[in-house]
């Protein structure tokens, strides 16, 4: 494993944990700055609009800038915003912080998808981006935890102080790990990157995003109601249930890098329809303690599953121009949570019970496994089509030449 693999990892824990943390001392944060919970539910609804809007802006403003040095201006961003969250003296500010530690999150995971991608021969690609998002599982089970513990302990300001604190560690791991792949192509402009999402395969595969890792924040995003009320575990419990998630999300991460190197769409139909099926049993499993905890294992382990092959079907389907594309991507994940944890909230809301999310996450990964299907038969159409036209090509130019040596032949 080439070592600037292991520095975007540690980047890609520091945003994790920052973006999930927050989920665990929100109660503290809406009590220090005297403000009720859905108003300090800003703090998340915000960073996930900031992926969303930062991601394709910050990578387009990027283009001319060599991948290293962007990623390096990028964890500094990170450690700014982090840094602001910890001293906010209001909410405002707070969430001025956390907006802009979100601004790098999309283009950092976008950028280092690319890089993490070229530094490994071809079909280990997908691997190398699930390696670079063992950072962001790992966070779900050691980081997000673990600064729970510590802003329950010490505060949630000191939190965020830690968090920053990996931001430098990221940093100076990119400075000193990560290569200079030389600067951007003088081809490379915001044209070119753009000219990316005129191929609707690229279309797909973000709703795919949007839809397949949407199922699994329609469940979890409510999961502490549900399985407080439902399934009778005390609150306390929960962090460890989100422990259990957490190492799902970090081995189906690795099988799913692995998988996808080698047979990529079947990968991505297993995954999808298995989701489907888990997201279904969950409004069953939910009501027994030990039946919950594995199904929830299990929805974290088959919803990151998707993660790189479907980022790779991205750098695939975007060769020419993959680093916006990418990043748009990245948005795509957080556009979903937003999605389903809307979607997830309107269904409790109508009286449906702390269960009915997952019949919500359930339609919304069989919608991308339906778009799979139709992005393979039009992958397999494509390819037939550029079959059949490299097959004429010689016949064709077989046919110039005998042209031209008619008027020769009567000299």
């Amino acid at each position: 494993m080439p070592l600037a693999l292991l520095a975007l990892a540690i980047g890609a824990f520091g945003i994790g944990t920052t973006e999930f943390v927050i989920m665990g001392v929100l109660p503290q944060v809406a009590g220090d700055f005297g403000v009720s919970i859905p108003t300090a539910g800003w703090l998340v609804t915000g960073y996930a609009l900031g992926v969303v809007l930062g991601a394709p802006l910050l990578t387009v403003l990027g283009i001319k800038v060599s991948r290293k040095k962007m990623l390096m201006f990028l964890m500094g961003l990170f450690i700014v915003g982090n840094t602001l969250s910890a001293f906010a003296p209001s909410f405002g500010l707070m969430l001025v912080g956390r907006v802009v530690a979100s601004l790098a999150h999309g283009a950092f995971f976008g950028i280092g998808s690319v890089v993490a991608a070229d530094l490994v021969a071809p079909q280990k690609k997908a691997s190398a981006i699930s390696l670079m998002f063992m950072g962001l599982t790992v966070a779900n089970i050691v980081g997000v935890p673990g600064g729970t513990y510590i802003g329950q302990a010490l505060g949630w300001r000191v939190t965020f102080v830690v968090v920053a604190a990996l931001g430098i560690v990221g940093l100076l791991g990119v400075a000193r790990l990560v290569p200079e792949q030389g600067r951007p192509p003088a081809s490379a402009n915001v044209r070119t990157e753009f000219a990316a999402f005129k191929n609707v395969q690229v279309w797909l595969a973000m709703a795919m995003t949007v839809l397949g890792y949407g199922g699994v924040f329609a469940a979890i995003t409510y999961i502490t109601p549900m399985m407080t009320e439902v399934t009778g575990y005390t609150e306390g419990a929960v962090t460890w249930l989100l422990v259990l998630f957490g190492i799902g999300m970090f081995l189906g991460n690795l099988l799913g890098g692995k998988f996808a190197d080698r047979a990529l769409m079947p990968m991505l139909f297993v995954a999808l329809g298995a989701l489907s099926l888990a997201l279904l049993a969950f409004t069953v499993t939910a009501h027994d303690k030990v039946l919950a905890a594995i199904t929830l294992t299990l929805i974290g382990a088959l919803g990151f599953a998707t993660v790189p092959p479907l980022q790779k079907w991205v750098l695939d389907q975007a060769s020419a121009a993959p680093t916006l594309a990418s990043a748009a991507n990245i948005g795509a994940f957080n556009l979903g949570n937003a999605l389903a944890a809307w979607l997830g909230g309107t269904v409790i809301a109508s009286g449906l019970g702390y269960t009915s999310p997952n019949w919500v996450g359930a339609l919304l990964s069989g919608t991308a496994l339906l778009l799979a299907f139709l992005a393979a038969a039009l992958d397999r159409r494509t390819r037939a089509a550029k079959a059949l036209a490299a097959a004429g090509a010689p016949a064709a130019e077989d046919t110039a030449a005998a042209a031209a040596r008619v008027p020769a032949a009567h000299h």
